[in-house]
Parts: C-alpha cells; sequence; structure tokens
C-alpha cells in the first residue's frame, strides 16, 4: 500500500504539543504501544511539518496498517507516508475518513453494500475504537477487503 495516507490534522486523539520538539516520536511510539501493537521491524521517523514516515517491515499487513491508523490518528498529524514493507503477505485495506454523521452500519453499507457487516469493521480497528458507537469526523478507519470479512 505503498504511498501518503493523508490524515485530517485538526482531528484526532490530543496528545499535546507534539511537533517542534525532540519528543515527538517518543510520543507517538508511545502511543503505538498503548494499543499494544507489535511495531517489531518497524522505525518512523517524525517531520515538523506533521507528516510520519513509516519504514521497516511490518510483521503484517494488518499490523502496518494499525500502526499507520494510531500515528495517524494522533490531532497534528497531516499524513503518513508508507514505506514499509511486510514480513507476512496479507491484503490491503481501504482507509475511510469519517465524516459527520456517518456511523460504522453506514459506512459497511457503503463499502459492502449491507449494514450488516459493521462488526468487520470494528474488529478491523481494534485496539484502536473501543465502541462501535465512538468515531468521530477526521478519524480514519481499516474498511478491510470483503473477501476477508464473514458474511
Amino acid at each position: 500500500m505503498f504511498g501518503m495516507i493523508p490524515f485530517v490534522k485538526a482531528a484526532g486523539r490530543g496528545l499535546g504539543k507534539i511537533f517542534g520538539g525532540k519528543d515527538a516520536k517518543e510520543k507517538l511510539e508511545k502511543e503505538v504501544k498503548s494499543y499494544d501493537l507489535d511495531t517489531t521491524g518497524i522505525d518512523m521517523d517524525v517531520a515538523d511539518d506533521g507528516t510520519i514516515t513509516i519504514k521497516g517491515e511490518a510483521v503484517s499487513q494488518e499490523m502496518k496498517e494499525k500502526i499507520i491508523l494510531a500515528v495517524g490518528n494522533v490531532e497534528g498529524v497531516g499524513g503518513v507516508k508508507d514505506e514499509a514493507g511486510t514480513k507476512m503477505a496479507g491484503r490491503a485495506s481501504r482507509f475511510h475518513t469519517v465524516e459527520s454523521g456517518d456511523t460504522l452500519s453506514a459506512i459497511s453499507k457503503t463499502y459492502y453494500g449491507t449494514w450488516k457487516l459493521y462488526p468487520e469493521i470494528f474488529e478491523a480497528n481494534k485496539p484502536m475504537l473501543s465502541d462501535p458507537d465512538k468515531i468521530y469526523p477526521g478519524q480514519v478507519l481499516r474498511i478491510p477487503d470483503l473477501k476477508t470479512a464473514s458474511a
């Protein structure tokens, strides 16, 4: 999925002023670790403009995507540049930026043609999502490929 994944700078989990200081990378690494994500083989570069570059080789496609979301959904991050590979192949997910009025059911209907698969989206975004009703405008979510979702 190499490339730039855009995020809404004004949305996301607030960690205080993280850019413009030496500890931005440390704060973002702490954020990722708070979700108990496996960062083995992954390194990140943090630019003062709010762009994060993810490099290295993640343990899986899913883990790489979750790391991207964990750092991208932080207030002040405007994009994550994906330059990382994966040790274990997997289907790349699509990303969806939540808009005002969105629900996981509505997002499921958009991508899968039925609202009934919203639990697949919820599961794909754990542990960053703790409740399917707690999404917010500007948040970016993983949308797993329908072939990997159970009907």
